[in-house]
């Protein structure tokens, strides 16, 4: 049985960074990290972002440290036993540990049909699958409206795709921009050549001859030669679950990332963490998150006791237009909108009693420390004296 001073569930960003985190504090000691995944650390951003302007995939590799480091590579963990601090994997391979870091990330959500081919974006195999059917393929679907549909919706539209959204709000980014943003996406992917149908969903999908026959819940037929579902994600708690952790809406944990067992942690897209500048626990699916809630937990496991308090941003690329984001952007808040060019150039503040909650950096950057010293502030703000609280 492999022992590890230290093992981790999951092989993506948080992951690396836990490694790197680690290393820092503790040089020598063995570490061995499961993932289902065949290939090593990679950062996920590039996959829908830069390998679709011409970037080559050599920038996504992590370069995760080796030394007295094993990787279990394309094997799934199935059970924790806490009480012997060990691990066991699909094949019955136990491991033990003497600090464990869930960072499972979290699974896709699918849709009902259980159709061939169809991409749930997420991985870098997910990337390489999409890429192949480009080569080859000039119509394609993407279902969802939010960060990844918008995101890959407009990485095939650069390469010059016939691509046809299909969402169930009223606009691209509705749960997060407000109406008449997320309304003017509508007209500026339409005017990229996109078709939108907003207001809407799948009603069937089925393949045949190799392309993908798709019925709408409006009555809409389609015919594509690929089909990508972004359409979120659940966070994997079903390890953390089965031996008792706390758990809701992902895997609690104290501000040291300690879940509510001492010796196994959690840490990335699985965890829900109390942030303090926001007065709530939170659950953030985002890098920055991933990197620096990882090379907290990797210091913590090598017995630092750092407090996690960051508030963690966030980022995307949407054709010629970007954004860096800050805390909470929820649409059903109220929104002060200080635009410089309206909807090119602005910062959007996010409001709930009288306090900051979230900030929009629209193709503005960097302001992203002054975005959380004002989401820390007290207030109260409103409309009168938040607006131009940052340059635009």
């Amino acid at each position: 049985m492999p022992n590890h001073d230290y093992l981790i569930i999951g092989g993506g960003m948080t992951a690396d960074a836990a490694v790197k985190g680690i290393r820092q504090v503790d040089a020598a000691g063995s570490i061995g990290m499961i993932s289902s995944e065949q290939h090593l650390p990679y950062n996920r951003p590039p996959l829908s972002k830069a390998l679709w302007k011409g970037e080559s995939e050599e920038i996504i590799w992590r370069k995760t440290p080796t030394e007295n480091v094993t990787f279990y590579r394309s094997v799934m963990a199935k059970n924790i036993d806490p009480s012997e601090n060990k691990v066991v994997d699909e094949n019955g391979m136990s491991y033990s540990f003497g600090k464990l870091l869930l960072a499972t990330g979290g699974s896709v959500r699918r849709l009902p049909w259980n159709v061939e081919g169809v991409i749930y974006f997420r991985t870098l195999d997910d990337y390489r699958q999409l890429r192949r059917l480009t080569e080859h393929g000039e119509t394609f679907v993407v279902v969802g409206g939010g960060f990844i549909g918008s995101e890959i919706a407009a990485a095939l539209g650069v390469n010059r795709k016939k691509v046809t959204m299909i969402f169930p709000e009223e606009g691209i980014g509705a749960r997060v921009y407000p109406r008449s943003l997320s309304l003017f996406l509508n007209s500026y992917y339409g005017s990229k050549g996109l078709q939108l149908f907003a207001n809407d969903a799948l009603a069937s999908i089925e393949k045949r001859d190799g392309k993908y026959l798709i019925r709408t819940s409006n009555g809409k037929e389609l015919v594509a030669d690929g089909v990508v579902a972004g359409i979120g994600i659940q966070p994997h708690i079903e390890l953390a679950s089965a031996v008792g952790l706390s758990v809701d809406n992902g895997i609690h944990v104290d501000e040291y990332l300690r879940t509510s067992r001492p010796d196994i942690y959690a840490a990335g897209d699985v965890a829900n963490f109390y942030n303090p500048a926001l007065g709530k626990r939170i659950r953030v699916e985002h890098e920055d998150n991933a990197t620096s809630m990882g090379d907290t937990a990797g210091k913590n496991m090598a017995g630092s006791s750092l407090p996690y308090h960051h508030l963690p941003f966030f980022y995307s690329d949407l054709f010629e237009l970007g954004y860096e984001a800050v805390g909470e952007l929820d649409a059903r808040m109220h929104i002060v909108e200080d635009w410089k060019r309206e909807f090119r150039e602005g910062v959007l503040y996010y409001l709930s009693e009288s306090r900051v909650r979230g900030v929009l950096l629209w193709n503005t950057w960097g302001q992203v420390d002054a975005a959380r010293a004002l989401i820390a502030e007290q207030g109260p703000f409103d409309a009168r004296n938040v607006k131009g609280r940052l340059p635009v």
